[in-house]
């Protein structure tokens, strides 16, 4: 795959903005915000600036204006800010229409986010370090940056080169996933089908191809070193704890 095709991949999500929350029904948003909140104020970030990258359709960005952030919203589709406009309401909620490789805010914020493998669909090494270097840039003294990313066992292992298929009463789509263990990169073609809301029996199709690139932790871990972040620590499903019992009981995450 030609590199100015993958980086052209930052342009998806255009007419799929549209049905996004229908296909994000299953995601608990409302566990995210949680734990996310709680590990903001296990690192003494109760409140203040934080910057959601890649923030979508707003869902988790919503959540966390709710629990007294002042949240600031980053991406590049605008169908999605458009969403996310909608969704907010009264919320004070900034949202930016901006590329997370070349973002650019007022001032810094105590702490950034990036959420649902969002740091995946940045496919270049130099992308990448330039994303770390301006969080980096961004941050408060003592801020903190979380987020998530796929690594390469969930791409060879789990999606692979297969075909996923799902049919709901109001919206179908086929998942056509391939791996390529040399480029590291997963390329997958969307294909959905949404009822239409005037017509009982028609359906509108929508067709995206989407690229991701699988990373190691310790090229992660490498990339933010070199970038200037320091005090990093990595954690996978089974070390996920909280000190506070309420998130515990709310997510399932293990009480510390």
């Amino acid at each position: 795959m030609l590199r100015e095709d993958r980086r052209k991949q930052v342009e998806a999500y255009g007419e799929f903005a549209r049905v996004y929350d229908l296909f994000m029904s299953d995601v608990d948003y409302e566990s995210w915000e949680k734990y996310i909140t709680g590990l903001l104020r296990d690192n003494g970030i109760s409140e203040g600036l934080v910057l959601e990258l890649g923030c979508g359709t707003g869902s988790l960005t919503t959540l966390l204006s709710e629990a007294g952030y002042d949240m600031i919203g980053v991406d590049n589709s605008p169908q999605m800010l458009q969403e996310a406009m909608e969704k907010k309401g009264k919320q004070d909620i900034l949202y930016l229409l901006q590329d997370m490789r070349e973002f650019e805010l007022y001032g810094t914020v105590r702490a950034i986010i990036s959420a649902c493998d969002c740091v995946n669909y940045v496919t270049e090494d130099e992308d990448l370090l330039q994303v770390f270097r301006l969080v980096n840039n961004y941050l408060d003294p003592e801020g903190l940056f979380l987020f998530d990313f796929n690594t390469r066992y969930k791409y060879e292992t789990v999606l692979g080169e297969q075909v996923i298929a799902e049919d709901r009463e109001d919206c179908s789509f086929i998942w056509d996933n391939y791996y390529d263990q040399e480029e590291q990169i997963n390329e997958y073609e969307l294909t959905l089908f949404v009822k239409c809301r005037q017509e009982e029996n028609l359906y509108r199709k929508y067709q995206e191809v989407h690229f991701q690139r699988a990373y190691t932790l310790e090229e992660i871990k490498t990339f933010a070193r070199i970038t200037g972040h320091d005090n990093i620590h990595d954690m996978d499903a089974d070390d996920l704890c909280t000190v506070s019992r309420e998130i515990s009981e709310f997510t399932n995450i293990r009480h510390a």
